[in-house]
C-alpha cells in the first residue's frame, strides 16, 4: 500500500496541471476574442486629434458597433479575414480607429466629417459639407497662416465628392493632421472600430498622471 500513494500525488498532481492548463487557456481564449471582437485598447502617440485627445491617453473602442472583424495573418500576409454585420454604419463625427490606407499595419485615429456621397470643401481653414459650413466646436487651428491649394490641401481644399463605401476623416488638430486632404478617402472596411472613452492619461512632458482626462467619454 506504501508504494501506491506516490502514484496518486503524481495523478493528482498531473490531473491539477491539466486543469491549470485548462484555465489559462480558456482565459487567453477570452482575452483574444474580447480584443478581437469586443474592445480594443488604444494609445495616442501624435497630437493630431488634440485637444479632444492627448499624446499619452488610453482609450477603448468599441469593435462591435461598425462590425467585429475576424483577422488572422503573419508578417503581413492575411490567411483568414471575415467582419461580422455591423450594428450601425460610421456617421459624421463619429471618432474612428482605422487602418492608414498607404500602410495598412499602422493604425490611425481621425473623425469622420462626412459618408459616401456627401461633398467636402476646405475653405480658409472652414470646413464645408454639401455646401455647409459646419459647426466644429473640437477643431483646432493653432497656425495662423493660410496656405492656398497651390501650395498645400490644408487650409484650401475640394470641392471633393466622397465615394460611397468611403469615409472622409480629418483630425481636430486641423493644422497638424496627416489625413483624407493628404491622402484620400477611407474605405469602409479598413475601420477597426469607434473610439468611446479614456481609461487612462499619462502626461509625457510633466511625467504625471492626469487624472482629470480619466474615464471621459470621446465626442
Amino acid at each position: 500500500m506504501a508504494k501506491s500513494q506516490p502514484r496518486r500525488v503524481r495523478a493528482k498532481q498531473g490531473e491539477s496541471l491539466r486543469d491549470w492548463i485548462k484555465t489559462l487557456v480558456l482565459v487567453l481564449a477570452v482575452v483574444i476574442t474580447f480584443r478581437g471582437v469586443v474592445a480594443q485598447a488604444y494609445q495616442i502617440p501624435t497630437g493630431s486629434m488634440e485637444r479632444t485627445l492627448l499624446i499619452g491617453d488610453y482609450l477603448y473602442i468599441n469593435k462591435m458597433l461598425y462590425g467585429s472583424e475576424i483577422d488572422i495573418g503573419f508578417h503581413g500576409h492575411r490567411f483568414f479575414y471575415h467582419r461580422f454585420p455591423a450594428f450601425r454604419q460610421p456617421r459624421p463625427g463619429d471618432v474612428i480607429v482605422f487602418r492608414y490606407p498607404p500602410n495598412p499595419q499602422q493604425d490611425f485615429i481621425k473623425r469622420c466629417v462626412a459618408v459616401g456621397g456627401q461633398t467636402v470643401e476646405v475653405r480658409d481653414k472652414v470646413l464645408f459639407v454639401d455646401g455647409k459650413p459646419k459647426n466644429e466646436p473640437y477643431a483646432v487651428h493653432d497656425d495662423s497662416r493660410v496656405f492656398p491649394r497651390e501650395i498645400s490641401a490644408r487650409d484650401n481644399f475640394g470641392p471633393f465628392l466622397v465615394p460611397k463605401g468611403d469615409l472622409f476623416m480629418m483630425g481636430d488638430n486641423r493644422d497638424n493632421s496627416l489625413d483624407s486632404r493628404f491622402w484620400g478617402p477611407l474605405p469602409e472596411g479598413m475601420v477597426k472600430g469607434k473610439a468611446m472613452f479614456t481609461y487612462f492619461s499619462w502626461d509625457p512632458r510633466a511625467h504625471m498622471v492626469r487624472f482629470g482626462r480619466m474615464f471621459r467619454a470621446i465626442v
